[in-house]
């Protein structure tokens, strides 16, 4: 119903404007008739009447019935008045003749009646073709030494019968095809929005597998395109959203699991003290692993409400870097990885607790995914307008399938989820965050078992 709404609206709209536009172009257009055309064509049929006038007076033998009755015959309309009043008409009649006695006797005694340049100001539909004797021109005229007023003025009809008939006919199929073709471009353009229309339907009932077959090159058809895009962004989100909930689902439900069944078991007396000793300490992991989670968790949240609120300070990168270093020194000695860096003072402005969360993320996803005695190299290095820091490890690496979901929250490179391997999934996701947060961006490259390079490169802003 909406959109039948518009399709009428939108016809309705434009025939609308067909007409208001004829009418103000009829009104533009009588507004010249009457200040220029009006006073050219009085001036015009003065001429002819003069001529008319002046044959007659150089040729007194002529016969003004058989001269005038030959003009009326070729498309004038002639009153023909002599000096004693009395009135002959030459041509087609004239339908109201409305000319007083006192403008006969002025041009007799001499003077031009102008009657179509003093025509009431009307249309000049009303004027131009206005078949009265006041509308004609009137001018004085000797014959034979007797005075004569010769009024005249175009047989209109008779010179424009066919064009009125043309005109007509032109104006009743201008209208007609206009509105028919109103109609059918109305549709064409309508029809894209339909189907806009329906295809938002669609994706207000979760349904993002739509394929918009709208080939245009203009706002539509941009538009259309731009839809298909959101509705491929949506599906993806709607996606990730999915998988975020499963995702969450396990990662606390398993540890929730794990920590139910160990107190269960520590409610058994005939357990030894080490094993007890074993089982709190595999509960204190997991509820490690939940408050490490709900941190990260809390973290993103934090980040993303942010985004107009950083801390923005000076911030001393490759110091930064060190304290990292620094505290998980003992991480890496006990998978026995060799760590080297350079690292210079490198300042840059960002938000400080922000970046340092980036540092730790990365560095402990280098040990977390490293092989035993494998190797990390840290490089800190300061252009003109950037700081580029890179983190290379020796570790299990990804394949392309894998690094392109690196970054999605939850997405663990190891599917198989083996308590080997421990972590949220949600470290990389705060990396992505932050980098984003500082306008920065961030490279990776990748080989499955041969390791990863890491590259974050910041804007000094």
């Amino acid at each position: 119903m909406i959109m039948k709404s518009m399709y009428s609206k939108f016809a309705f709209i434009t025939i609308m404007i067909m007409i208001v536009s004829g009418v103000i172009s009829f009104l533009l257009s009588n507004v010249y008739y009457q200040s220029n055309l009006k006073q050219q064509n009085d001036e015009k049929i003065t001429k002819f009447a003069y001529e008319m006038a002046d044959f007659a007076s150089k040729h007194p033998t002529v016969s003004l019935n058989d001269y005038f009755e030959h003009n009326g015959a070729i498309g004038y309309q002639i009153l023909l008045v002599n000096q004693n009043g009395h009135r002959q008409y030459f041509g087609s009649p004239f339908r109201v003749e409305n000319l007083p006695e006192s403008i006969s006797q002025k041009v007799l005694d001499g003077k031009v009646y102008h009657g179509i340049r003093n025509f009431p100001h009307k249309t000049f539909v009303t004027g131009f073709f206005a078949n009265e004797l006041k509308n004609s021109v009137g001018v004085p005229f000797t014959h034979q030494s007797q005075r004569y007023a010769l009024f005249i003025r175009p047989d209109i009809k008779l010179l424009f019968n066919e064009m009125h008939i043309l005109f007509g006919w032109l104006l009743i199929l201008s209208i007609l095809l206009s509105i028919l073709m109103v109609s059918i471009s109305t549709k064409y353009l309508v029809q894209p929005i339909r189907k806009l229309d329906k295809a938002t339907k669609e994706i207000s009932e979760g349904n993002y597998s739509i394929k918009l077959d709208i080939s245009r090159r203009d706002e539509l058809g941009h538009l259309a395109i731009n839809f298909s895009r959101m509705s491929e962004k949506l599906a993806r989100v709607d996606q990730l959203r999915k998988e975020l909930v499963s995702n969450i689902s396990h990662d606390i439900q398993s540890p929730l699991t794990n920590i139910k069944g160990y107190l269960n078991l520590l409610e058994n007396d005939d357990k030894s003290e080490s094993h007890k000793k074993e089982y709190i300490r595999v509960v204190h992991s997991e509820v490690d692993r939940l408050s490490k989670m709900t941190k990260q968790l809390l973290l993103l949240s934090s980040i993303e409400s942010k985004r107009d609120l950083l801390e923005v300070s000076r911030v001393n990168i490759g110091a930064q870097l060190k304290v990292v270093i620094h505290q998980y020194q003992y991480s890496m000695m006990e998978k026995g990885i060799m760590a080297s860096y350079t690292i210079p003072d490198v300042w840059l402005n960002g938000d400080s607790a922000l970046l340092y969360s980036v540092w730790e993320n990365l560095l402990t996803n280098a040990i977390k995914y490293n092989h035993e005695n494998g190797t990390i190299d840290i490089d800190l290095s300061e252009m003109e307008s950037q700081v580029v820091v890179t983190f290379k490890d020796s570790g299990i690496g990804m394949d392309e399938n894998e690094i392109k979901r690196i970054f999605d929250r939850f997405y663990r490179a190891d599917t198989s989820r083996k308590r080997s391997v421990e972590g949220t999934g949600l470290g990389l996701s705060i990396v992505e965050s932050i980098i984003d947060l500082h306008h920065g961006r961030i490279e990776i490259d990748s080989q499955k078992g041969k390791g990863t390079t890491l590259k974050v490169i910041l804007p000094k802003w």
